[in-house]
């Protein structure tokens, strides 16, 4: 889904999810990728007031707004994902803005066609600027889902450029691995065909395709006031198991790129290399991943005692 959302309009921007994944189910796919912080909007320019040393109140403020528009999981935004998934009979991967407590982190919601909410990907690391307004991800979110359309899974952005993320996502049998991106740089479609070949699986990128018209008037950037400049250029592309696109790149304008998937190509791709499997050392190399969830604060031994 190559478009742009209503930035910094957490409800508009959800009827534009319902009115593109209904566009997809008519087009016949069963699954809608969206792009990274789609829901609602990836502050792209915005300095938010900081510098080393100082932070400003009107940074502040644009921290509020942003914050105002993110999603709660759970909350009412998740609830209307899922009635667009079941309504469509599609199973969706949306990128968003979301706010736990008092920070907000870049992630990925997964919906079922049914309408199930089936969990969430945090990015891991946000990327150079990303991480005055996005907090870290831990290891409790690298899931791997079973759908009817295979198993799938997310990587976000920058942290497609992370080979021990890379691996833990192949270990658990990826088919479909979806990432979406903020990157609209020439060099991003050879990452995804790398990675294609890497884990010998189907890889979905999906970008925003945003104009300076696209932010509200006042948003203070660098991207000058004509509302047909180009702030995100697209770049969504479908690349299969052996490194051969399937659909994209496309920078025309917004878009919804389709391909059909054959998930026995992940395994005839597997008959000569398996990054995890016959073609490891694990002799020589391993990966140990920590999946616990890392709370900042636990409550510990209170079984047993009386609430007060």
């Amino acid at each position: 889904m190559q478009d742009a959302p209503v930035v910094f309009d957490r409800e508009r921007t959800l009827q534009k999810v319902a009115d593109l994944a209904a566009d997809a189910a008519r087009g016949g796919a069963r699954l809608a990728l969206f792009p990274e912080a789609f829901v609602s909007g990836y502050p792209r320019g915005l300095s938010f007031g900081a510098v080393i040393g100082q932070r400003t109140p009107e940074g502040r403020e644009q921290y509020r707004v942003y914050a105002q528009c993110a999603v709660e999981v759970p909350g009412p935004a998740v609830e209307a994902l899922g009635k667009i998934a079941r309504a469509n009979q599609i199973s969706l991967v949306v990128g968003v803005t979301e706010r736990d407590a008092g920070t907000l982190y870049c992630s990925v919601l997964f919906f079922a066609d049914d309408g199930r909410y089936l969990g969430k990907h945090r990015k891991l690391m946000p990327t150079a600027s990303e991480r005055l307004i996005w907090g870290f991800g831990d290891g409790s979110t690298l899931p791997v889902f079973d759908m009817p359309v295979g198993r799938v899974g997310a990587v976000i952005c920058w942290e497609n450029y992370m080979p021990l993320l890379r691996t833990a996502m192949y270990s658990k049998g990826i088919e479909i691995y979806c990432a979406p991106t903020a990157d609209g740089r020439e060099s991003w479609l050879p990452t995804m065909r790398h990675i294609a070949m890497e884990g010998r699986c189907f890889v979905l990128s999906c970008n925003q395709f945003i104009r300076r018209g696209d932010y509200p008037e006042e948003y203070p950037t660098d991207f000058g006031s004509d509302p047909a400049t180009i702030v995100s250029p697209g770049g969504s592309c479908i690349v299969g198991p052996l490194g051969g696109v399937l659909a994209g790149p496309d920078f025309n304008g917004p878009a919804i790129l389709y391909a059909d998937l054959q998930l026995d190509d992940c395994v005839r791709g597997k008959f000569d290399f398996d990054v995890v499997g016959h073609y490891a050392r694990p002799d020589v190399f391993q990966l140990r991943v920590n999946e616990a969830p890392m709370p900042a604060v636990r409550f510990d031994g209170t079984e047993g005692q009386e609430s007060r």
